[in-house]
């Protein structure tokens, strides 16, 4: 079953367009309505798939290796734009730039990919 779902994560990452980290914001003023398709998932769902989503970008080299050894500092629900969304953070220490090792992932309320950058923003 995990590697079903292992699976079915890694085949709807590569349908989406993976930023580049580096430069990257999160645009809220996308329009999308992130909650329209999926059912909502716990914080520990939500919490594996942006885990899923660190180790796809270390595998495009969108991110160094040593993010791969680094768990969620924290999870939570934010609301963007009356919309509501899944914010994971990873921080990694290893990380020589101290701009670039806090990473935030967001996520639909369904557990989707929606952006990943340094800002939180």
């Amino acid at each position: 079953m995990m590697y079903l779902k292992t699976l079915l994560l890694g085949l709807t990452l590569s349908l989406l367009p993976i930023i580049s980290i580096a430069g990257s914001g999160h645009d809220h003023g996308h329009g999308h309505d992130h909650g329209h398709s999926s059912t909502p998932v716990t914080q520990e769902v939500a919490k594996e798939n942006a885990a899923q989503i660190v180790s796809e970008l270390v595998a495009r080299d969108k991110l160094e290796s040593s993010w791969l050894l680094i768990t969620a500092a924290s999870i939570e629900k934010i609301t963007v734009k009356e919309s509501s969304e899944w914010l994971v953070v990873f921080t990694n220490s290893n990380i020589a730039d101290a701009k670039k090792q806090t990473l935030y992932v967001f996520l639909t309320p369904g557990g989707e990919y929606i952006a990943a950058n340094f800002t939180g923003k």
